[in-house]
């Protein structure tokens, strides 16, 4: 497959144009809340969650699914990894704007209700939200019956969303929106150790191409298999499936962040790489026309890495697709980057100084022995 194609239903910028077309028609009720609680700012626009105004309190709001990770669930069968799926998409939206995550409603949708299965999501959810330092404060299950699909062998079919809100940081004055990044800025990047809960679609694919309906079972050899033996407690660590693989939890950002601006730690830009990868994700706070040059991020997780020389995927597409190992970029000053990276690391989190923004808009992604280029 060529850069220039698309695998089959995968077409990324159809799903920008059909986003940026429903936020336009939402913009067409901001002016019901003008002057009046709840007022919507657009300090943030084309940003990861919205500011939204009660006098002088400033709060951000986030709302996101786990789509279609849900079906390596049921393959598996384990669903208490999945709340840190559903935070991590939140939370780590509204980190991206300067807004600790502080409450989060939810909305389980099923076809027919297993006690046991709800009883292992939310014991997830609460051990993620915990992490996280967020309330769970409402939600809804709802049997919809045949409205609801999924894996015929699972328990339960179901799909899960959530809306999270937030408060701005004590420390700023607004939101994070990257409007105050200049070229000659540092640029960090936080490590993925999992797919977190974006391109699963192209993912199960390839794998439903090559080992047919029991993908799920078939043995993940890669040179990092060791790190999914054993998932569940009690376990004997074993070869990991790739089931396993695929259902591995994001890690969440927004705890780390929180504490970079608690210790006054300057951040000018956060991108939360999600659906899109890095280039789609980064240009969303790139203003002022500066661009940027990675030539130090991590190396692609090696399941990653696989799943696209098996379904010939070249990078340029690799990492639009999934986030090839780096869950989060943050822009600093330069003298402040490495003091960002300790701190980071002192926290449990993987992180290095990736690259730097230019004055030349558009972004270079410097891959193993080759340069991948994406306008701005």
């Amino acid at each position: 497959m060529t850069s220039s194609e698309k695998p089959a239903g995968y077409d990324i910028d159809l799903g920008n144009e059909c986003s940026r077309n429903a936020y336009g028609w939402a913009k067409k009720t901001f002016a019901n809340r003008s002057g009046k609680p709840g007022e919507p700012a657009q300090d943030l626009d084309g940003g990861f969650s919205n500011e939204i105004r009660f006098g002088a309190e400033r709060l951000g709001i986030s709302s996101d699914g786990i789509g279609t990770k849900i079906e390596v669930a049921e393959r598996v069968g384990r669903y208490d990894t999945l709340g840190y799926d559903l935070i991590a998409m939140t939370a780590d939206d509204l980190i991206a704007g300067g807004f600790v995550p502080t409450n989060l409603s939810n909305i389980i949708d099923v076809n027919t209700l297993d006690y046991d299965v709800i009883d292992e999501l939310m014991r997830g959810l609460h051990d993620a939200a915990n992490f996280s330092g967020l309330a769970v404060t409402g939600g809804e299950i709802a049997e919809l019956g045949n409205r609801i699909g999924g894996w015929p062998g699972a328990r339960m079919n179901f799909n899960w969303c959530s809306t999270a809100i937030g408060a701005l940081h004590p420390s700023l004055a607004r939101p994070i929106s990257g409007a105050g990044i200049e070229a000659g800025h540092a640029v960090v990047t936080l490590h993925s150790p999992s797919f977190r809960s974006n391109g699963f679609s192209l993912a199960r694919r390839t794998l439903q191409d090559l080992y047919g309906d029991a993908w799920h079972q078939a043995t993940y050899d890669g040179p990092d298999a060791a790190a999914y033996s054993g998932l569940r407690p009690g376990e004997t660590a074993g070869e990991p499936t790739w089931g396993e693989v695929l259902l591995a939890p994001s890690l969440i950002y927004a705890p780390a962040i929180a504490r970079l601006l608690d210790a006054g730690r300057p951040i000018h830009g956060l991108a939360h790489i999600t659906g899109g990868g890095l280039a789609d994700n980064f240009k969303r706070v790139l203003k002022n026309g500066v661009g940027a040059e990675l030539d130090n991020l991590f190396e692609p997780l090696p399941a990653m890495q696989r799943l696209a020389e098996l379904a010939g995927i070249p990078p340029a597409d690799a990492y639009l697709y999934w986030n090839m190992g780096n869950g989060m970029l943050l822009v600093t000053e330069e003298a402040q980057a490495e003091a960002i990276v300790a701190q980071l690391r002192a926290d449990g989190y993987q992180a290095q100084v990736a690259g730097r923004i230019t004055a030349e808009a558009g972004i270079v992604l410097k891959v193993g022995a080759g340069e991948l280029r994406y306008d701005a």
